[in-house]
């Protein structure tokens, strides 16, 4: 039996906002989640990806929090209360807007801090206060240490996506986080799937917890239809376009391993005449948050994503998400078609497996539990535009509709090419180039008068530096020129002098 969210006694501002949003009848998760948080207990809830965690533990949080609903403006007043520590910038980010979107007729704060961003405003907006924090781990801890944040008066800690948390390595961060919070406290725990490593956290963190377990560990919604068709890799574009004309659809993930895969096929698909756009770790958060702003406002009709995407996006309306590649993880499948099919709603999941994922399907299969068959699927012939193209060879032709002369397509290998017709020999532009080489002058004519005016000298040295042995020997030419020698006369005097100087 389906509950409404008026059965919840919320308080007015809270039950206008949900109103607001359109929101009638609880799903599972929320049904049996929302009381126990009420009353304050710890709870660790496994949930399919889709189904309104979110909401499931906010709406309690915010109705427990109310109490302290003020409109001072005192950073004092409002100090962080709720801690909500996600793995991923995108899904916190998010997580924010919905916090925001159900507390939007209270006097709470709430913000998000996550990394790729300056610090600076984030810093500004903590000094002012807020009730409400969304964050990823590392950020948080650079806060922390930075004295920018204080997390002693923290009363409820939601730690979702908690398993995702751990593969990626944070629980290292996620240890030193609860270290800093107060030992009383009400400690949330929610995943979509649950492994043996976040039992033994939970065990360690959590008080006597309420588990909560609305579908089996692992599965996938219902209400997806999901394909597995045997594709080589070279065909699964043309597959992709097959799929998408086939059936109409206007938006899609495309999901891919590795983020160099992800950029190339997000540029031949860009070229092909579709409008899609990029996801993965290497981009900016800016451009990140960009392309996830265009998919969302239906300006991009294909999000080419690594599995950075794969974790609690809530975009509605997306009809189908297709598997490029089988992820390597068999986990991460099912939050890659939780990505359609949300809140009850129906989607198509397509999967393209090729001849080198036999053990990742192995994998798969002994996930879900069943054993998934192969569809096969014939590949049309290629459609080409009306225009002027090139078919990979090295000759253009002409798609339907133009009426441009085609040039004759190289013959295909193994096929002798047709004969050619013989070229007419070309007239010569100048008779003067078909003459052979005459020289100007005769064998035995003298050589120029420049010519014999230089000779080579051969320097062993620089030019600018002369002999050592020719300065004394200028030296005394010049003075000879200058001074003749004197009479004997004059030097007959003289020599009693130097006499007299030896006596």
């Amino acid at each position: 039996m389906t509950q409404s969210f008026s059965e919840l006694s919320l308080s007015p501002s809270l039950e206008k906002a949900v109103a607001e949003m359109g929101y009638e009848n609880m799903t599972p998760i929320q049904a049996q989640a929302i009381p126990v948080v009420l009353q304050g207990r710890d709870v660790m809830g496994a949930a399919q990806t889709g189904t309104g965690k979110t909401a499931a533990f906010t709406l309690p949080l915010l109705q427990r929090m109310m109490k302290h609903d003020n409109t001072s403006t005192s950073p004092a007043r409002h100090p962080v209360r709720a801690l909500v520590l996600l793995p991923t910038r995108e899904l916190a980010d998010q997580v924010a807007e919905q916090v925001k979107l159900y507390a939007k007729y209270t006097n709470l704060r709430s913000m998000v801090v996550f990394g790729g961003m300056d610090m600076k405003p984030q810093t500004a907006e903590l000094k002012k206060g807020v009730e409400v924090l969304v964050a990823t781990p590392g950020r948080l801890l650079d806060h922390i240490e930075a004295k920018n944040c204080v997390l002693n008066q923290v009363e409820y800690v939601v730690l979702d996506e908690a398993d995702r948390m751990l593969d990626i390595g944070f629980l290292p961060d996620l240890q030193r986080i609860l270290s800093y919070l107060p030992k009383q406290r009400t400690t949330l725990l929610f995943s979509a799937t649950f492994s043996p490593e976040i039992k033994r956290l939970a065990n360690s963190y959590l008080q006597d917890p309420v588990t909560i377990e609305v579908a089996r560990s692992n599965a996938t919604a219902s209400t997806v239809e999901q394909h597995f068709y045997r594709v080589d890799d070279d065909d699964k574009r043309g597959v992709l376009k097959q799929i998408l004309r086939e059936r109409g659809l206007k938006q899609a993930f495309v999901f891919v391993n590795s983020k160099l895969g992800c950029a190339r096929l997000a540029r031949s698909l860009e070229r092909e005449g579709l409008n899609t756009t990029a996801l993965h770790g290497d981009k900016s958060q800016d451009e990140r948050l960009k392309a996830l702003d265009a998919f969302k406002t239906g300006a991009v009709d294909l999000l080419v994503c690594t599995d950075v995407a794969a974790r609690g996006l809530d975009i509605k309306d997306v009809p189908a998400v297709f598997n490029f590649d089988i992820p390597f993880n068999a986990e991460d499948y099912v939050h890659r078609i939780g990505r359609t099919g949300r809140a009850g709603a129906s989607g198509l999941a397509v999967s393209f497996v090729s001849g080198r994922d036999a053990r990742l399907m192995g994998d798969l299969e002994k996930l879900l539990g069943k054993k998934l068959e192969l569809e096969a699927l014939e590949l049309e012939a290629d459609r080409r535009p009306a225009g002027h193209f090139n078919d990979g060879q090295r000759a253009w032709q002409q798609g339907e509709g133009s009426e441009r002369p085609v040039r004759e397509a190289r013959a295909p290998r193994g096929e002798a090419p047709p004969p050619r017709a013989p070229r007419a020999p070309r007239q010569p532009a100048d008779p003067l180039f078909d003459k052979p080489y005459e020289p100007a002058l005769p064998a035995d004519a003298p050589p120029p008068s420049w010519e014999q005016s230089q000779r080579p000298v051969a320097r062993s040295t620089s030019p600018n530096i002369k002999s050592r042995k020719k300065v004394p020997a200028l030296f005394k030419r010049a003075e000879v020129q200058a001074a003749p020698p004197a009479p004997e006369a004059a030097e007959e005097p003289q020599q009693p002098a130097l006499e007299q100087n030896e006596r």
